[in-house]
């Protein structure tokens, strides 16, 4: 499955578990938050100051 900008932190690590790391690696640490699972990538990758099309490209490979 595909990760999308709309989809949550918690849908995308659910699909794609190894999603985790990624956005850990993309400075995202507390992707396990309870505020965090019901954010969106794209809202994410705004607070975090991220290229949204690099974070997706990199969490679909």
């Amino acid at each position: 499955m595909e990760i999308n900008k709309d989809m949550t932190i918690g849908e995308a690590i659910k699909n794609k578990p190894e999603a985790a790391e990624i956005l850990s690696n993309f400075g995202m640490g507390c992707v396990f938050c309870p505020s965090a699972q019901a954010e969106t990538i794209e809202q994410a990758a705004m607070v975090h100051g991220l290229e949204l099309d690099k974070l997706l490209e990199a969490l679909n490979k």
